[in-house]
């Protein structure tokens, strides 16, 4: 009893509800056993999960517009939940006007209860709402069982209002497994809904 008190103080002070998100209750129900059958796994232990979801996007062309940075750093923050961090240039280079230590970009790392929230959000309202929309490529594994995605703009995220957009702009969603291989983390993703081509 107190674990669960525990717990609920926990949630509301970071701001997340207690109760289990959609897809991990999705995940623990039915892709669990399936995926047991499927690749003979004797443990539950051996059943590959998601480990993290990282968003980048890039900053290049407003390198030195610090209120354009501002509006994308809301709007990464609005479509995931959660602060992003800057990144920056490691080294200096003259024909893109660009120094050592300048913000070149925006980068995200959801785990946990955001991390399904976001995935959730992603194959179930954002993806469907891409005009021409006929599913993700199924052959964007890195040999590792991470999964790798280009979105071409922002305002696919219902967070995202039209009006208030300065400039459409992409982003690079990975989702990294525990998976082994990438047949292993195809079925995974596959199984939590991800719309692969057929």
């Amino acid at each position: 009893m107190a674990e669960k008190k525990t717990a609920a103080k926990t949630a509301a002070k970071t701001n997340i509800s207690a109760e289990p998100n959609r897809l991990k209750a999705q995940y623990d129900k039915e892709v669990v056993p399936f995926l047991m059958k499927k690749f003979g796994y004797k443990s539950v232990m051996q059943v590959p999960k998601i480990d993290k979801i990282v968003i980048n996007t890039g900053l290049g062309d407003i390198k030195d517009n610090q209120k354009s940075m501002q509006i994308i750093e809301n709007e990464l923050k609005q479509i995931t939940g959660q602060k992003p961090i800057y990144r920056k240039a490691t080294k200096s280079v003259a024909n893109f006007k660009l120094r050592e230590g300048m913000n070149i970009g925006l980068k995200v790392t959801l785990r946990g209860k955001r991390m399904y929230d976001f995935l959730d959000k992603l194959v179930s309202i954002a993806l469907p709402r891409v005009r021409d929309f006929r599913g993700v490529s199924d052959k964007a594994f890195d040999g590792r069982g991470n999964y790798s995605l280009g979105l071409k703009e922002q305002l696919i995220f219902p967070e995202i209002t039209y009006d208030q957009v300065e400039k459409i702009r992409g982003m690079d969603v990975c989702i990294v497994t525990t998976a082994q291989t990438d047949e292993e983390a195809r079925e995974l993703l596959r199984a939590l809904g991800m719309p692969f081509k057929r």
